[in-house]
């Protein structure tokens, strides 16, 4: 009677979640929407009537404010938006892999330490630059802002998975735990760098800390945008090894799934992702964990969904954070971070007490 009564529940459950276009409509629709309210609001308030005139889309140029506006639009906010809903979409997306790689819902990169360990990275690169050593590459600190931030990603990322990994098995436990080290000590080589720098790295520093987009450039929209479609172009053959990875290595290895290369190319492109979006944003929590957690329970664990999903909500959430962060203490700006921080953190202790509720501990 149970086992008849699950498998006539099992339909009706999928018949209730909405179909994948739809999903993928329906947030398009949402994200369209939230870029159009963060074009019109901030210090300098731009109405509904003047954006097209702004935007370019209507030769009406008679209003006095007509080219501040399109100062206004393509020079600041127009990239700044463009990055934030990049950064979402990459953050959701990596947290929705990690989440799938070591089956469980509390893995984000920003928690387990890869976000700190590309901060560390970045930090150390900003020190560097400015010193007397690194005078020889500092014309290409643009480039090697982003590099130094996705090598730590990648190196914070492999030393995780060699501590977590055993005899070809990873302990989730473990991992977690250890990231928590890791972050401790990432941390600790932040506030090492705080101590020597001077005023002008001091603030740089501070920016990757509390995470701003007040920073956010075309040039750094144009980093971006490459790899978030690489990332997503790649989550497309691995979407079913992650799906059949939730029922054990063992299980997906008979099912024809190569496990080790799916962790390597999982790894790299959390790295690859983690570590572009803190180089433009700075440590940004909590993304990784609410949005996938959020698409599950609406739209179902499968990974050929929930990773484009997954980047469309970042998208939105970023996109809504940001507004909210350069209006909510205008003319002040409060910090991205702070904001995902305050919504994300009573999420993931509600995510703690549902799992102790469902292991009964």
């Amino acid at each position: 009677m149970s086992v008849a009564t699950n498998a006539a529940a099992r339909p009706t459950r999928r018949m209730l979640r909405p179909a994948a276009t739809l999903v993928i409509v329906v947030l398009l629709i949402a994200l369209m929407a939230a870029t159009t309210i963060a074009l019109t609001v901030g210090a300098a308030g731009i109405p509904f009537d003047r954006l097209p005139a702004a935007l370019g889309f209507s030769a009406d140029l008679s209003h006095p404010s007509a080219a501040r506006d399109q100062l206004v639009l393509w020079s600041i906010r127009i990239p700044r938006i463009a990055a934030a809903a990049a950064v979402g979409g990459l953050l959701a997306t990596s947290g929705a892999i990690m989440q799938g790689l070591f089956r469980n819902p509390l893995a984000d990169p920003a928690l387990v330490g890869v976000s700190s360990g590309g901060a560390l990275a970045a930090a150390a690169a900003i020190v560097f630059v400015d010193s007397r050593f690194g005078e020889s590459v500092r014309f290409m600190q643009h480039e090697l802002l982003p590099s130094a931030a996705f090598a730590g990603s990648l190196t914070t990322t492999l030393i995780l998975y060699g501590i977590a990994s055993r005899s070809e098995r990873t302990s989730i436990a473990i991992f977690l735990l250890a990231g928590l080290a890791i972050a401790a000590i990432a941390n600790a080589g932040i506030g090492f760098l705080i101590f020597i720098a001077d005023d002008r790295q001091l603030r740089d520093i501070t920016f990757w800390l509390l995470g701003s987009l007040g920073g956010a450039t075309w040039p750094k929209v144009a980093t971006l945008a490459p790899v978030l479609m690489v990332a997503l172009a790649a989550c497309i053959p691995i979407a079913r090894g992650l799906d059949v990875l939730a029922l054990g290595e063992a299980e997906a290895f008979h099912s024809g799934v190569s496990v080790e290369r799916l962790k390597r190319i999982s790894i790299v492109l959390v790295s690859a992702m983690t570590g572009v979006a803190v180089s433009v944003c700075g440590v940004v929590g909590f993304v990784g964990i609410v949005v996938p957690h959020l698409l599950r329970l609406s739209i179902g664990p499968a990974h050929r969904l929930l990773l484009p999903a997954s980047a469309l909500l970042g998208a939105i959430l970023m996109v809504g954070a940001d507004t909210l962060a350069r209006t909510i203490v205008a003319p002040a700006e409060m910090p991205i971070g702070v904001l995902t921080a305050a919504v994300g953190a009573p999420f993931f202790l509600a995510i703690l007490l549902r799992q102790r509720g469902l292991t009964g501990l």
